[in-house]
């Protein structure tokens, strides 16, 4: 496989994709801190408010003001884990914890930006907003097919500023314009949803520095996200339900994401739900019908006993 990805869940975005077998294209962020030593620094959360002139500081150091979105400094397992707002003095002098920060919390729109770079210099853009929910969840997300100039224009200066030997995929969140994380890699949750040929063209960033995707066939998208309750055991789902699922119209892929053999608890989880499924779709009533399925086959085998609740 070309492209190194460590959930199995998305290992059939790019398992028939063709590539030199020197070429190494990080999807986690564990292995692109292994790849690109000399841009290491970009995991920091607070170097990145610094290079943005926001405030910021580890805990321990009490904000002039509240509330704020506290966090991990470093997280490379993602899903916003430990992250929160932390809103008074009082609240914050119980939840200081060793390794996290705090930064303003920002307001606006909360986008999600793949961008593929030749030595610094943007090449491509993609844009997907989620429809958040409480608990750092979010209920489905909007692969957008038209541009966003604000944040190509704020955020392909700041690339050009801090990555300008870089050549590959980045993925930047964005809060109200200004970059809350950065990552080395492009968001491996919906690639089967930026066109036919995309992961091709990726490829050649990586083999040869340099992009070449015709992006003539650009649609919106969505990827509709399912949640369980934490604490729960949960099975693998039959095939058979995942293949008439697959079969309906407007549904593109379908990830079961996470592994039944594993404890819940070692899953990198928000704190708000168990992530158990993503529908991808180019139709969102679609992807919204599909959700309901999976959510009541969950259900369907639920059985509750007196020590523990399971879903066998």
């Amino acid at each position: 496989m070309p492209i190194v990805e460590k959930d199995p869940w998305r290992a059939q975005y790019f398992e028939n994709i063709a590539c030199p077998k020197d070429v190494l294209i990080p999807t986690d962020d564990e292995l692109a801190w292994r790849l690109y030593p000399q841009y290491r620094w970009i995991y920091n959360k607070m170097l990145i408010c610094e290079n943005q002139g926001l405030d910021y500081a580890p805990h321990d150091i009490l904000p002039s003001s509240f509330p704020v979105f506290s966090k991990p400094i470093y997280n490379l397992r993602g899903m916003g884990t430990g992250s929160k707002i932390i809103d008074s003095a009082e609240q914050y002098e119980l939840e200081q914890a060793p390794g996290h920060m705090w930064m303003p919390l920002l307001e606006g729109e909360h986008v999600s930006t793949d961008v593929t770079v030749v030595n610094g210099e943007p090449k491509w853009w993609r844009h997907t907003i989620g429809k958040a929910l409480e608990g750092g969840l979010f209920d489905y997300w909007t692969i957008l097919a038209e541009s966003h100039p604000a944040i190509e224009s704020y955020c392909g200066a700041w690339l050009r500023q801090h990555l300008k030997d870089y050549t590959g995929a980045v993925n930047l969140e964005t809060i109200g314009g200004k970059i809350i994380e950065a990552h080395l890699r492009f968001a491996d949750q919906w690639p089967d949803l930026y066109g036919p040929g995309w992961l091709d063209a990726i490829v050649e960033l990586y083999a040869h520095h340099r992009w070449r995707y015709q992006d003539d066939q650009r649609r919106t998208g969505y990827s509709v996200v399912l949640f369980g309750a934490h604490g729960l055991i949960y099975p693998d789902l039959k095939h058979e339900t995942m293949d008439e699922i697959l079969a309906q119209p407007g549904i593109s892929s379908l990830q079961i994401t996470f592994l039944p053999d594993k404890p819940p608890e070692t899953h990198a989880m928000p704190p708000g739900g168990f992530r158990l499924a993503i529908v991808n779709c180019w139709d969102l009533e679609a992807g919204l019908t599909a959700r309901e399925r999976l959510a009541l086959t969950f259900w369907s085998t639920q059985e509750i006993r007196a020590d523990k609740v399971t879903i066998e």
